[in-house]
């Protein structure tokens, strides 16, 4: 309960924005009270980001299980990301647009979490033959980055959800 309020306050305010008292007021216990169940602001957010991280990771892991073919496993994999990315509900992209809003110790512990998700995808693209000469990091983090953008620029009614993957994985010469 307190977690997911949380969420929704830092999805809604931001991290500079939302207090503990803002949230002990949402889950109904006085800030202070709060303390009792959580360690600071900043470990709520990073237990936030490692949660929401950690739901997409399972999704992708669950939705890829039985794939056998490395380019339709990524395939699949940049799919569920996507799906992931523009699902109102979806957490990840307000807490990746306060990435530079929390306290540098914060920061860190978030790109640790990220770069351990990120694993799953360089493992992906690792077993995926790319055009010849092409770096498979900098392929990787293109990737990503386009998927995990595409709150910013996706809008329903020109191309599916599914339409828009196909195009990504097109681009980035993954069919």
């Amino acid at each position: 309960m307190i977690l997911a309020a949380a969420a929704a306050l830092f999805a809604e305010r931001g991290y500079a924005a939302t207090s503990i008292r803002d949230i002990g007021e949402k889950v109904g216990l006085l800030g202070g009270s709060l303390y009792h169940y959580i360690k600071s602001k900043d470990a709520l957010f990073i237990r936030v980001h490692d949660h929401a991280l950690h739901t997409a990771e399972t999704a992708i892991r669950a939705a890829i299980a039985e794939i056998g073919e490395p380019a339709e496993q990524l395939a699949c994999a940049c799919r569920v990301l996507l799906a992931i990315q523009l699902d109102p509900d979806s957490l990840t992209m307000p807490l990746m647009n306060d990435f530079r809003a929390v306290p540098d110790a914060v920061r860190a512990k978030l790109i640790e979490r990220r770069d351990a998700f990120e694993a799953l995808f360089a493992d992906l693209v690792g077993k995926v033959r790319l055009p010849a000469g092409t770096d498979p990091q900098l392929y990787r983090i293109l990737l990503l980055s386009t998927i995990n953008s595409a709150g910013n620029w996706f809008r329903p009614g020109r191309l599916s959800l599914d339409e828009v993957a196909r195009q990504i994985l097109k681009i980035y010469a993954v069919q």
